[in-house]
């Protein structure tokens, strides 16, 4: 035994020893028995003391000994004595020295105490002691100490009852806690379990078996506290007749609050809740459930009265039943909650509703309970919906608080404190109305004129009910104002809080658990902001729980919620209140209820704008919001109805007293919307602003879950930054406009400063889209795409749309650009969209939203980097391209100052981007206008100038594309000349980079997408030659262009390109370079000519600009540009002749290209018809040659130049390519094939026939010019070369018609003093003309070469014969009436006539000296060539003088005299002479034609002049002299007789004037006459000895001789008899001088005559003449006087005959 326990004992000892010599003292005298028993009781204590050592075991064993005299004591009533005696027994109690019969003895002595009313108090601390100190107090003693205490709680002595009233609570509860140590105790041990129910159910005085001492003791005394409080006799307090039900119901509540554990592990105990406590508690309610309150009335019915001490304690009682013992009470839990629910309808009293609420207050704080609830009955499908029903109650109540505000108040007294007990009203508002005077206005909530003050009831989280504590009261309290709604609003604010933490905190441990699986975690801030991956893996009937702890209370708390919003005047209320609703959007969402989030974030939105604006914007139906409350429970239609006035309360909150929150703060316009816009301003107030906070934090914390509900959340905000004036600016984040937009926009100092908050967190929520998963993301972008639409609607109506979404839009893209792939698509899809609306600052805004996010995209780091992400690249860059299908061109310049910011910024990593930013850059068209193309140009000269080298190489392709394209575009004429700069310089890269550019082709050739210009039926075009006939047919493509200057820039730079750069081709590339850019070049070039204009009109573009008369229709310069097209193409065939010669279809090629050049040659434009001649003449230089050195040096430099030509000829050879230069002896057999040649032969026979066809009218506008008739016969000689193998005849008569043809043709009138001489003298032969004749010459030539060719000579005689004739008649072209250039022509012809004289003299000479050469060929002389020939000269011998030139006769004398001196002795030959019959008489008429011509000489000759022709006459009088007459003999007689004529008349040649004063007469050929009389003579006389035939026609001609002399001088005597003094003239005197001369002659010649040829009347006629000859000696004239001597001094042989004159006379 422990030494403190000896002290305490023997303390105990001493005491007890002390209180028994008291006692024996006190009670001597008057109680002598007790006074011995305590001489005893001393006695007998020192007797244990000594004889044990533990003294307290030893006194229990002897304490009913000890206490027999304390017990006498008390039996005594005395006062003093029962004192003592108590005080010891207490001290025995308390040292736990009793034993459990004297126990029993003391609390039998208690009750005779309590009977005779004697120190009760200390009665009640004596049981007190006794029962809480030990056990020894059991089952019936037990029962009487109980009913001890609850008999003195029934005293009328008030600090007694209340006395007993504790130790009564104070007791039970120490019985129970014996049952807890008993359990204890014995927990170790099994514990009987098979109970029958039915042996419970018996109201017996025996406990049940099964339970041991205390618990029974526990289970008598709890059964009999119910049968009390149910007015029932006790069975085991036995004694106890009475007790009220307020205090057994408080004994009750205490033990079931107390001791949980005793009725969950006991069966019996648990029996006892089931069958004895629920039935007692739904008993005593029914008077509460019968009373009905009148809400018209200011007091109850008639009838049982609810009694507020009963129904308080009541529902503490089921307070515990529902905390404590629901798992064992689910059934009856349930009738208690819906008897809750039905206390805190509106008929009942309003302290009846608090409890209920304060109740329901506490078991909303109860987690675990409400998930219960949940569990056990909402989700019981036939089960009463609980839990909704006390959250619609709570709304419910809430709402009929502000129908009915009478009913909060009509408990309440006239005078009473309404802060009686702690609850105080509003110190800023007195009777509803505010107190002003700067006093801070109370917190409350004023809705239609009713003002309810909100109380501080409790702190979230924990019930601290008021009326639940009042015990004291046995009338209900009086409510004071707004205790109701507060509890009501802070049990809101709870069920709130409990939802959100069941379902977050389940929510997390299962994401732990996912997480700890090895699941990978999720993207987002916070658990609820998750995607649904987490719920996907929760068991169903969790998720299910979740689900209906949600959907059985969003209705009531949004329609409660949204009310109090509505309502609510405080700052720190609404943020309760936006809070819940905040927390509720988010459970919803995450749990996938979207219509539940849609509600409240409706809600959440309709209280940030003005209620009927709100209504407009959030197009809300007006019983939205009472439908929600029908959920769950069944309420009146005014109820319901309630709700619905929600959306309208605001009418009367803006003026309620004390609602601080309603203030407006802000006035701006109303944004148009589709249905509609607002007239007049729109008022924001503070609690505007305060919810459109709470909007953002939803969004910014919960952004995950709002999914399509995005978009009425930006739908408001864009709203509410409207309204406040904030603006989109850089970047997508909005600012405070600098001014207000109209008069009506006013905004508060105090918002003022916030609105850069509002406009931070606006900017921050789309910040935080980064965290967001792609599901939200895309929910997120589609709110804003929607939005935006709208707004693009409203721009259609000619309204002011706004650009929040777009600013958002580009906002959110550049935080989420680490997952473009996930946004890009969607986002960029509409803000192209947007780009194309007809609004300006819409489309300005969409512009700088796409630019904005490509040049943030191309900046960011990705990983893999961008340049190696070709899918990426391309996805970036794409929504920039499709910005060129806008036209607008605001879009396509921001556009272009995005791609030129790209180029500086990233044009080193494009890579794979290249294609895209060409393509956009290339998207020029002429209606975008001349500033955008200069942009477009300016980035593709950055391109061209900084990127080639780095570009990939397939993008070098489309590159050239796009110079093309600007070359193409008609808005700037100098970008499109730059651009075909711009294309050579590409040309000079490429020929530059050969080497590397080739391979990098190779190596992308699985990314090239360039166009193959091959056909299916040609072999593929490598790579790199694929690049070069690209650039070949851009530039092509630029050729045909409507500007001339660009046609010709591109048609220069083309054929240089091809001549500079060709030898980079591949024999089989050569093809598609024909047939695909050359060819379709000169069809397209062919066709655009043809339908050119031919006036005037809109040459220079519309500008004021002079214009060559030359190059002033379009005709004319599109016949420039078919110049040189054709001429390009012509000298692409003559320059790489050697690769195109062995292309398989070179003669198709061959065949088309002249078919082009006869086209263009046949144009009616002569400069196009001259220059195809001049390409034709080109392409004909093609001939088998070696391959020049000019081809050589190319190649050896090609070989020089490049950086590996070993690894280029092996890889250009090894191909199955032909090599760049061809052998000799291909290119020779392909160029002696006939086919090519006779092809270029029909087409020059075609060109010369067409274009030389003679115009069938008299008038005719154009001809064909000398240039290109020129050129045409030009090109003759060349091409014969090719062809003279197979010229034939018939091939000559075509050359003849052509050149026939071609040198008829007149020149026109204005060009004729440019082309024609002045004067005959200073004539030249043509170009024209000399061509004719080289092209006859090379004939010529070739014929006199082959023996086969023989043949053709007489047809070249003819054809120069013809050309002869044009000397003296110039041909004519059809029925062109022509002039010729003389000071007498006419000058009304349209048309000259060219000069043909020298044409016609060099044609004669030609003529003579082929003669000459082919006089003895046997096609000559057959074909009669020397007949043609004195044909042909008859005329101009004929016409002499009168030929338009002098030379032409004496040249055709000459000619004549050349051929007759070779062609009369072939003539004379017998073996030919039958070939020339017919020639003979020709031959007379051209020497009668020429000596005596009918064109006399022209006065204005000189006698020089004179002598020479006359000397040009003899030559001919001696050519029949000596190679005519001497051989007459052999020639036909009448051609000798003709000949003989001839002189005859050409030996006296009379004047042939009538008049004698005629002086205009020419002069006499006096030299001329007389070798034709000495001929005549000499051949008569002198070489005849003979008389023969010839000599007899010689004297007949002699008669006729004389006779005419005769006449002549007769006349000149009669004419000179008549002109008396007055001279004859000049010519008459040279005739009368010839005669007289003549006559000396002849008779000179008769006297030697031979004797036989001379006839005697010859001598007569001689003789005769001597009279006239003597009248003649008149004459004055020194020459006629000397000639008559000389004639008269023959005579004197005739005056004395010489001897044979006798002979020769008579």
């Amino acid at each position: 035994m422990a030494a403190a326990d000896v002290v305490s004992a023997k303390k105990l000892v001493e005491n007890l020893q002390t209180d028994l010599r008291a006692l024996s003292n006190e009670a001597k005298k008057k109680y002598p028995p007790v006074k011995e028993a305590a001489e005893a009781g001393i006695l007998r204590i020192r007797t244990v003391v000594a004889k044990n050592k533990d003294i307290i075991p030893a006194l229990i064993a002897c304490s009913g000994e000890i206490m027999q005299p304390f017990l006498l004591g008390c039996d005594t009533k005395n006062l003093r004595i029962v004192q003592i005696c108590l005080a010891s027994i207490q001290r025995l109690i308390a040292k736990q020295a009793l034993s459990q019969e004297a126990g029993s003895n003391v609390v039998n002595m208690l009750w005779n105490l309590m009977d005779c009313g004697i120190e009760d108090l200390k009665v009640l601390q004596t049981t007190l002691v006794l029962v809480t100190t030990s056990t020894v107090v059991r089952g019936n003693a037990l029962a009487r100490a109980i009913v001890i205490c609850f008999r003195l709680h029934f005293s009328k002595d008030n600090t007694v009852s209340n006395t007993a009233s504790a130790i009564v609570q104070q007791v039970v509860c120490t019985v129970f806690e014996r049952v807890l140590a008993e359990d204890a105790a014995n927990a170790a041990g099994a514990e009987d379990h098979s109970i029958h129910q039915n042996s419970l159910k018996t109201n017996s005085r025996l406990p049940p078996k099964s339970l041991r001492p205390c618990a029974t003791d526990a289970y008598l005394l709890f059964q009999d506290l119910c049968q009390l409080v149910n007015a029932e006799h006790p069975t085991w307090l036995l004694g106890l007749t009475e007790m009220s039900r307020t205090f057994g119901l408080e004994l009750l509540e205490s033990i079931l609050n107390s001791f949980p554990q005793v009725f969950l592990r006991h069966k019996e105990f648990s029996f006892l809740l089931k069958e004895r406590v629920c039935p007692l508690v739904i008993k005593l309610f029914s008077p509460s459930l019968k009373h009905k309150q009148n809400l018209m009335s200011t007091g109850p019915l008639v009838g049982d009265k609810p009694y507020f001490p009963l129904n308080m304690r009541l529902l503490r009682v089921v307070s515990v039943l529902i905390n404590k013992y629901y798992s064992i009470l689910v059934t009856e839990s349930e009738i208690f909650l819906s008897l809750l629910v039905k206390f805190l309808e509106g008929d009942k009293p309003m302290w009846q509703r608090i409890l209920a609420l304060e109740v329901l207050h506490k078991l909303c704080v109860q987690l675990k309970l409400l998930r219960c609830f949940c569990v056990s009955y909402d989700m019981k499908t036939h089960s009463t919906k609980i839990f909704a029903n006390i959250v619609n109650a709570l709304g419910s109540f809430i709402q009929s608080l502000f129908v009915h505000p009478v009913v909060e108040r009509q408990s309440a007294l006239p005078g009473v404190n309404s802060g009686k007990d702690g609850l105080n009203s509003s110190p800023g508002v007195v009777g509803g109305m505010s107190l002003g005077g700067g006093l801070t206005p109370q917190p409350a909530f004023a809705y239609k004129g009713v003002w309810i003050p909100l109380i501080n009831v409790a702190a979230t989280g924990s019930a601290r009910p008021v009326f639940l504590e009042m015990l004291d009261k046995l009338e209900a309290p009086t409510v004071p104002d707004g205790y109701g709604l507060s509890i009501a609003f802070t049990c809101l604010l709870d069920v709130v809080r409990s939802v959100s933490t069941i379902v977050t905190s389940e929510l997390e441990v299962e994401q732990r658990r996912k997480d700890q699986s090895g699941s990978k975690k999720m993207n987002g801030g916070t658990v609820l902001d998750r995607n649904d991956a987490v719920l996907e893996d929760v068991d169903p009937s969790l998720k299910s729980l979740w689900e209906e702890l949600v959907n059985a209370s969003w209705c009531g708390v949004l329609a409660a919620l949204s009310l109090l919003l509505e309502a609510c005047t405080d700052e720190t209320g609404t943020e309760s209140i936006l809070k819940s609703l905040e927390v509720y959007a988010s459970l919803c969402g995450k749990l996938g209820m979207t219509v539940a989030r849609d509600a409240f974030i409706t809600c959440l939105c309709k209280a940030s704008l003005p209620p009927h604006y709100a209504l407009t914007v959030l197009n809300i139906a007006t019983p939205q919001n009472a439908n929600i409350l029908h959920k769950g429970h069944k309420r009146s239609i005014s109820r319901d109805g309630l709700s619905s006035q929600q959306g309208q309360g605001s009418d009367g909150n803006a003026n309620e007293p004390g609602d601080g929150r309603n203030q407006v703060v802000a006035v701006g316009t109303a944004l148009p919307t589709i249905q509609g816009t607002q007239q007049g301003p729109v008022m924001l107030t503070a609690k505007n602003i305060q919810c459109m906070r709470a909007i953002l934090s939803v969004a910014h914390c919960h952004g995950g879950i709002l999914g399509t509900a995005w978009h009425m959340v930006l739908t408001t905000l864009q709203h509410l930054a409207w309204i406040l004036g904030l603006k989109p600016s850089a970047g997508g984040s909005l600012k405070v406009s600098g001014a207000a937009e109209t008069a009506n926009s006013v905004i508060t100092t105090a918002v003022m400063g916030e609105l850069p908050i509002l406009s931070a967190m606006l900017s921050r929520l789309f910040e935080s889209s980064q965290y967001l998963d792609e599901v939200a993301l895309h929910h997120l972008i589609d709110a804003l795409c929607k939005l935006s639409t709208e707004s693009m609607e409203i721009a259609y109506a000619n309204k002011e749309p706004s650009l929040f979404a777009v600013a958002k839009l580009l906002e959110t893209g550049l935080v989420n650009l680490s997952r473009v792939d996930v946004l890009w698509r969607p986002v960029t899809a509409h803000l192209l969209e947007v780009c194309q609306h007809n609004h300006g600052r819409t489309r300005d805004w969409g512009a700088e939203a796409i630019t904005s996010l490509v040049k943030a995209s191309l900046a960011y780091k990705f990983e893999p980097p961008l340049h190696e992400n070709l899918k990426l690249q391309t996805m970036l860059l794409s929504p920039l391209q499709e910005l060129s299908a806008i036209q607008h061109p605001d879009i396509r310049q921001r556009q272009l100052e995005c791609v030129l910011q790209v180029l500086h910024n990233n044009g080193e990593t494009l890579a794979h981007g290249w294609p895209l930013v060409l393509g956009v850059i290339g998207a020029v068209s002429d209606d975008q206008g001349d500033n955008l193309i200069r942009t477009a140009f300016k980035c593709f000269q950055l391109v061209t100038t900084d990127f080639l080298p780095i570009m990939p190489r397939y993008g070098l392709q489309i590159c050239i594309s796009v110079a093309a394209k600007f070359g193409l575009q008609k808005e700037e004429l100098n970008i499109s000349l730059t651009s075909v700069g711009l294309l050579w310089n590409i040309s000079d890269y490429l020929y530059q980079n050969r080497v590397s550019i080739s391979e990098g082709l190779v190596k992308e050739a699985n990314l090239v997408e360039g166009t193959n210009d091959s056909s299916p039926n040609e072999a593929p075009v490598p790579p790199f030659d694929a690049l070069w006939l690209t650039l070949y047919s851009k530039q092509a493509d630029l050729c045909v262009d409507s500007r001339p200057a660009v046609r010709k820039s591109a048609g220069q730079t083309l054929f240089s390109t091809i001549s500079a750069h060709g030898s980079l081709l591949q024999q089989t590339t050569w093809s598609t370079v024909l047939w695909h850019v050359l060819f379709p070049l000169l069809d397209k070039v062919k066709k655009l000519s043809g339908a050119a204009k031919q006036d005037k009109s809109d040459i220079s573009g519309g500008a004021n600009i002079l214009i060559h008369h030359s190059r002033d229709t379009a005709e004319k310069q599109w016949a420039e540009t078919k110049v040189l097209t054709l001429a390009g193409v012509a000298r692409v065939f003559n320059t790489w002749r050697q690769q195109l010669i062995l292309l398989g279809d070179f003669p198709r090629a061959w065949a088309l290209l002249l078919e082009h050049i006869e086209s263009s040659a046949l144009s009616t434009s002569n400069e196009v018809s001259l220059n195809a001649l001049k390409s034709f003449q080109e392409i004909l230089q093609l001939q088998a040659s070696s391959p020049s050195p000019k081809v050589l040096e190319k190649a050896a430099s090609l070989d020089t130049s490049m950086s590996a030509p070993k690894a280029e000829q092996i890889k250009r050879t090894t191909s199955g390519d032909n090599p760049k230069i061809m052998p000799q002896k291909q290119i020779e057999n392909v160029m002696d094939d006939f086919t090519l040649w006779s092809t270029a032969w029909r087409v020059w026979h075609s060109i010369g026939i067409n274009g030389t066809k003679p115009p069938t009218s008299k008038t005719a506008k154009t001809l064909p010019s000398q240039p290109f008739l020129t050129t045409l016969l030009q090109i003759f000689p060349t091409l014969f070369q090719h062809i003279k193998s197979k010229f034939v005849a018939s091939d000559f008569q075509k050359l003849s018609r052509v050149l026939q043809c071609a040198v008829s043709v007149p020149i026109h009138a204005d060009a004729s003093p440019f082309l024609l001489p002045s004067s005959m003298q200073e004539a030249e032969l043509t170009g024209l003309q000399e061509a004719a004749l080289n092209a006859i010459t090379c004939v010529s030539k070739a014929i006199g070469t082959s023996e086969t060719m023989q043949a053709m000579h007489p047809a070249v005689f003819d054809q120069l014969l013809t050309f002869v004739t044009y000397a003296c008649q110039a041909p004519s072209f059809g029925q062109i009436e022509t002039r010729v250039m003389s000071k007498t022509a006419s000058k009304q012809a349209e048309w000259v006539s060219m000069n043909y004289v020298p044409f016609a003299e060099k044609s004669l000479s030609m003529t003579t000296a082929l003669y000459k050469k082919t006089a003895t060929r046997q096609a000559v002389m057959e074909q009669q060539v020397l007949q043609n020939i004195l044909r042909v000269l008859q005329m101009p011998l004929g016409l002499k003088y009168a030929c338009p030139s002098a030379s032409t006769w004496k040249l055709a004398v000459t000619s004549l005299l050349e051929i007759l001196h070779i062609g009369l002795p072939v003539a004379r030959n017998p073996t030919y002479n039958k070939h020339f019959k017919s020639m003979w008489l020709d031959l007379a008429a051209a020497l009668e034609c020429f000596l005596f011509s009918e064109h006399p000489a022209p006065v204005t000759l000189s006698v020089e002049e004179q002598q020479q022709d006359e000397a040009m006459d003899v030559k001919v009088v001696l050519l029949i002299q000596n190679e005519i007459l001497p051989y007459s003999t052999a020639l036909p007689p009448q051609f000798t007789a003709k000949i003989m004529g001839l002189l005859n008349r050409g030996s006296i040649h009379s004047a042939n004037s009538s008049s004698f004063l005629d002086t205009n007469n020419s002069q006499l050929r006096e030299e001329f006459a007389k070798t034709c009389f000495e001929t005549l003579l000499r051949f008569s006389f002198i070489t005849q000895s003979l008389v023969s035939e010839e000599g007899a026609i010689t004297k007949m001609a002699m008669s006729a001789l004389l006779q005419r002399c005769r006449e002549v001088l007769s006349k000149y005597v009669e004419d000179e008899r008549l002109s008396g003094k007055c001279p004859l003239p000049r010519s008459r005197m040279a005739e009368i001088s010839f005669v007289l001369k003549a006559l000396t002659t002849l008779m000179e010649s008769l006297k030697k005559a031979h004797s036989g040829n001379v006839d005697v009347n010859t001598w007569d006629q001689v003789i005769d003449l001597y009279p006239t000859l003597v009248d003649c000696t008149t004459c004055t004239s020194t020459t006629v006087c000397s000639a008559l001597r000389d004639v008269l001094s023959q005579y004197h042989d005739l005056l004395l005959p010489p001897s044979g004159a006798m002979q020769n006379g008579r």
